[in-house]
């Protein structure tokens, strides 16, 4: 007889899992009440066994319908409070106290508690009825659990062999299951799954078609799903929910330490009136109880190190780990630590913890967040309060503090680098205020900044090993330092985290937005002229280092850009997101930030755009005979200005659109309307991603996010990224020749015809509302072909389909194309992708950028997505030797300099070959792995050799491709021999930044 593929079978498997090994009761759906919203029997059998005394006072008073009376009592606080509340609190009626529910209590002093603990009474039924008998219509629910008799979660299951999945159960929630039925009413169910045999997804808030799926799966590969069980296990991939997560000891848990009702705020934080339920998501739960239970197995005195990416909800985490850390025993009964301190730059952390805490120990004052000096947290400290919430800046009062009272035991948790919002905190920051020119303030501000793993690091690394103190470490970028302090060894001996959140989980749980999906590079060519009749010899090097920040940095250089930056942003920006879109300009340092101020502000009233700038920068900075201030400058209507306290506060109005920052609001800040950033900044390892990542928050009608970087190179910028999110490689391909490569390949699947593209576009350009229903007729025989061919070639058509949708849509921007056939190509694929099973990836925006004045060119070099290398990432250790070592000075001439700069980045090369040429040769260079592993073992003088023997026959086989300039370049021997003194040091200066990007802590 062959295997039941059916869906009752599923319920079944799940079934005997629980009754038999998680010790559930089988009840029939008969023996539940409908209109009580209750098992009557189970909820009367539970009090009766675990407060027997007290229930027999109560039936004296009621000796003929003691049970009915219980039932009717205890729906009617349901209904008013909820479930949560009853199962936490005690329940009153007639001077007699009842609990719906025994906790596993903290310490196993009391038999008699452990007693009660054990007579909890769980039960599943299947195919629930749950509308009042004698309603029209009888829809059953799959599977409802229940703890003593009350509704906890239900669940609706589906299985992928009858052809429906996850989705399928998400929706019949969404359009069967009313959130006006008794059992779906805010507050009766604790949680509602929608589970097929890969999936699981969750919701506490059943509110018809607006209810909020969240997945709780385990992750795979550090992407979403789950893993797939062993061949001869048996098990699904989500065996895990009903053996592990719905086993009793964890439901109790669940529900005693971790859901969690908050009041719903508006816009201006204000009470809405309603309530919501939190349920953690799997990683949450599963962090904080590991890291509990290791705690508690092993006392004080250790470093953990948990690597939550953004969008984990580590503010939430956060909280549960210090309330349960708070209230934890060990195997003695004694407490593990006297103090949990938190130190968080999380305005609204300490009223979360002080609201979660109220409700799972229904105890005010356990709580208290240091406002004051030293002396409050020292005084906190001494006395014992049980959860202290503070800042970086108190840290190393902390760090001393804890160490002098041997006697107790603490636990700090450290929130990430979120101190960015008030700005610098070093000494680095008064030797800037000093700063008068451009290149002096981007040099003095290049190490001002100092983030709270900065700071951990370095303090912990001063003290001794207390074994009265254990740290847990948040981040969602530790640096090298800090996963060797903090890192525990893996099954190689090699630090690794605690705990792991990634970015790619996150992104493809749809948590945070992918940042490198649109990224757009542009490079700058420009020529020198010596002004001087003198000729002065230099260092070499440092001079064409400062001569390149003298045109980059300079004003000029900040007005083109500044105009690319608006034109874009009004043209193909502001529209987005509902019309809502905001960007953030990064600039290299506060004079900087100034500068970009004045001039964007200059340009919005020239060419009367209707937005609004702010800029965010520390102190006061003079620029000749000017001091200028954040709040100096920021300005609202009638020239009342912001302060500086609010100015995060002030850019959530609609009316500011543009941010321009200089070493502020680049961690820590989140806002969802940030659609698009302009760097013009350095950004590499650790600072790279933490920048970059303030547009991944998501909002209902953001879709997509762009970066338009004129400073650093898109292979930077990935090397950056990839030790903390896994992916696989980086594709630079912009020719347009490849859009015929694709178009040929997707015309021999033969899913589609010539006629029905031009049928499709005709319509759809037509413009007519009432053939939208037309529209998805002519593409569902499409979509039909499609889903009958081979997975693999469904998938290899959906990503032929994708990369054609994302690179004409950038190149039909810059490039002149006269190909009609790849628009309507176009508009046919981007609706035909948002039809196939599987979602396409969003479109890129249009970009529009060509610009050249005088004797400076911004000229893009990349844009697409940066895709990333897939699998874990090692940091080099620090220190790691490159080939940028120290050299002796070698004088040149002034003008032999600006020769020397103008034949690379200037002159008649500009409109030629040059530039495509330097960037061939460079990247056949940077992927050498026998010259970088040269340059790692070697001194730079032997490096050098290996590297001209390599660059000398790489630019011997470009002559074919780029002739002019090999000829340009060979033809004069000292012009040669400076171009490879140049990519010397350009190879030297990549390979350290590399290593950095391998170690961040060291940019």
């Amino acid at each position: 007889m062959p295997v039941n593929v059916s869906e009752s079978n599923f319920e079944t498997i799940i079934e005997r899992v629980l009754v038999e090994k998680n010790g559930y009761l089988k009840h029939a759906p008969a023996d539940y009440d409908r209109g009580l919203c209750m098992d009557p029997e189970l909820v009367i059998k539970f009090i009766q066994a675990t407060q027997p005394s007290t229930w027999i006072r109560y039936v004296k008073q009621y000796p003929t319908e003691a049970a009915w009376r219980f039932t009717q009592r205890l729906a009617q606080q349901i209904e008013r409070r909820g479930t949560l509340y009853t199962l936490r609190h005690e329940f009153k009626d007639s001077g007699c106290h009842f609990r719906l529910a025994h906790f596993r209590p903290n310490t196993t002093l009391n038999p008699a508690e452990q007693k009660r603990y054990r007579g909890n009474i769980f039960s599943i039924v299947r195919q629930l009825r749950y509308r009042p008998a004698g309603d029209p219509g009888q829809p059953e629910i799959d599977l409802t659990l229940l703890l003593n008799g009350l509704p906890i979660f239900t669940a609706e299951l589906k299985n992928q062999f009858t052809g429906q999945n996850v989705q399928d159960a998400i929706k019949q929630y969404q359009r069967d299951r009313s959130s006006k039925e008794p059992l779906f009413k805010p507050g009766r169910c604790l949680a509602h799954f929608a589970v097929d045999d890969k999936e699981v997804y969750v919701t506490p808030h059943l509110r018809d078609e607006q209810a909020e799926f969240l997945p709780f799966n385990r992750g795979y590969n550090h992407g979403a799903g789950n893993p797939p069980p062993p061949l001869t296990s048996g098990k699904f991939a989500t065996s895990y929910l009903w053996e592990e997560m719905w086993a009793t000891d964890s439901v109790l848990n669940l529900i005693q330490r971790f859901v969690h009702v908050y009041d719903e705020l508006d816009e201006d934080g204000k009470k809405t009136g309603k309530k919501k339920l939190i349920f953690p998501r799997y990683h949450q739960l599963i962090a904080v109880r590991e890291l509990v239970a290791d705690a508690r197995e092993r006392g004080p005195g250790h470093r953990y190190l948990i690597q939550h990416s953004a969008g984990s909800g580590k503010t939430m985490t956060i909280s549960w780990l210090a309330h349960q850390l708070s209230v934890l025993h060990d195997e003695r009964d004694e407490p593990v630590f006297d103090t949990i301190v938190v130190i968080s730059d999380r305005r609204l952390l300490d009223r979360q913890l002080q609201n979660a805490v109220r409700q799972f120990e229904r105890t005010r004052g356990v709580v208290k967040a240091i406002t004051e000096d030293a002396q409050q947290l020292k005084e906190a400290l001494e006395t014992g309060k049980p959860i202290i919430v503070t800042t970086l800046q108190k840290f190393p009062v902390i760090a001393r503090q804890v160490g002098d009272l041997p006697g107790r035991r603490f636990a700090v948790i450290v929130d990430e680098a979120h101190s960015s919002q008030s700005g610098a905190s070093t000494q680095a920051l008064h030797r800037a205020l000093e700063a008068g020119s451009l290149e002096e303030a981007e040099a003095a501000e290049a190490g001002a900044v100092e983030d709270m793993e900065d700071v951990l690091v370095r303090e912990m690394a001063l003290r001794r090993h207390l074994p009265n103190v254990s740290t847990f470490a948040f981040t969602a970028t530790p640096k090298a330092k800090t996963l060797q302090l903090f890192g525990s060894p893996g099954p190689d001996g090699k630090p690794r985290p605690f705990s792991l959140y990634p970015m790619r989980q996150a992104i493809e749980e749809g948590f945070i937005l992918d940042v490198l999906e649109n990224y757009v590079t542009f490079k700058s060519y420009w020529r020198l002229l010596k002004t001087i009749e003198d000729d002065p010899q230099y260092d070499r090097k440092k001079a064409q280092r400062q001569l390149k920040h003298l045109v980059e940095l300079g004003e000029h250089a900040i007005n083109r850009k500044v105009t690319i930056m608006i034109e874009h942003f009004a043209h193909h920006v502001a529209h987005r997101i509902a019309g809502q879109a905001k960007a953030m300009i990064v600039t290299r340092s506060r004079l900087h930030a100034v500068r970009y101020k004045l001039a964007v502000d200059q340009y919005l009233r020239e060419h009367e755009y209707p937005f609004k700038s702010l800029v965010a920068f520390s102190g006061s900075v003079k620029d000749g005979d000017n001091e200028y201030t954040e709040t100096g400058m920021n300005t609202a209507s009638a020239g009342v200005r912001i302060p500086q306290s609010v100015t995060a506060d002030t850019f959530e109005k609609p009316a500011y659109r543009l941010l321009v920052v200089a070493n502020k609001f680049q961690t820590g800040f989140d806002q969802p309307l940030l659609h698009t950033m302009y760097v013009d900044k350095k950004l590499g390892g650790v600072n790279a991603v933490q920048t970059l990542s303030r547009l991944n928050r998501i909002h209902p009608h953001k879709t997509e996010t762009m970066a338009l970087d004129f400073v650093n190179e898109a292979d930077h910028i990935k090397k950056s990224f990839e030790p903390y999110y896994e992916a696989t490689l980086l594709s630079e391909e912009t020719d347009p020749n490849v859009l015929y490569q694709l178009q040929a390949e997707l015309d021999d699947y033969h899913f589609y015809e010539e006629e029905e593209i031009d049928g499709f576009v005709e319509l759809y350009f037509k413009g007519r509302n009432q053939d939208l229903g037309a529209l998805y007729a002519l593409l569902a025989p499409v979509v039909r072909r499609v889903a009958y061919a081979p997975q693999e070639e469904q998938r290899d058509f959906r990503s032929r389909i994708n990369d054609f949708v994302r690179l004409y849509a950038f190149l039909a921007q810059v490039l002149p194309f006269a190909e009609t056939d790849w628009e309507k190509r176009f508009h046919f694929y981007r609706f035909l992708l948002r039809r196939l099973p599987i979602p396409g990836s969003h479109l890129p925006p249009d970009i529009r950028e060509k610009v050249a004045v005088d004797f400076y060119r911004t000229q893009r070099t990349f844009g697409g997505h940066i895709a990333l290398r897939r699998g874990d990432s090692e940091l080099a250790p620090v220190g790691r030797p490159g080939c940028g070592g120290a050299d002796e000075e070698e004088k040149d001439p002034l003008s032999v300099i600006i020769e020397a700069l103008n034949s690379i980045f200037g002159g008649e090369g500009v409109n030629g070959d040059a530039p495509a040429a330097i960037v061939h040769l460079q990247s056949k260079l940077a992927g050498d792995i026998a010259l970088d592993k040269s340059c790692q073992v070697n001194p730079p003088e032997t490096a050098r050799l290996t590297f001209d023997q390599v660059a000398e026959q790489l630019f011997a086989e470009m002559i074919d491709n780029y002739y002019e300039f090999y000829k340009k370049v060979t033809d004069d021997p000292q012009a040669k021999r400076r171009f490879f003194d140049w990519l010397f040091e350009q190879y030297g200066r990549g390979a350290q930044e590399q290593a950095e990007a391998r170690l961040p802590g060291a940019d």
